[in-house]
């Protein structure tokens, strides 16, 4: 990788060639691959109940240690 594209980062614009994506669309998309996260997580807790149950007991313990 090249030092002017490491600095110009991941949202240095689309590539020469292509449209501009507008903020409608990217927020579209962005909620559509939340949704799917959301239920891929919610099937793998159905399938995987001691798996789900463990982590959630991690994430309540998490918060009670956590400090303001």
């Amino acid at each position: 990788m090249t030092d002017q594209k490491r600095r110009e980062g991941p949202d240095r614009g689309p590539e020469p060639g292509e449209p501009m994506e507008s903020d409608a669309e990217r927020r579209r998309r962005r909620a559509m691959f939340l949704r799917e996260l959301t239920e891929a997580r919610e099937l793998r807790d159905r399938v995987q109940p001691r798996r789900a149950r463990a982590a959630r007991m991690r994430q309540q313990m998490r918060m009670r240690t956590f400090r303001w």
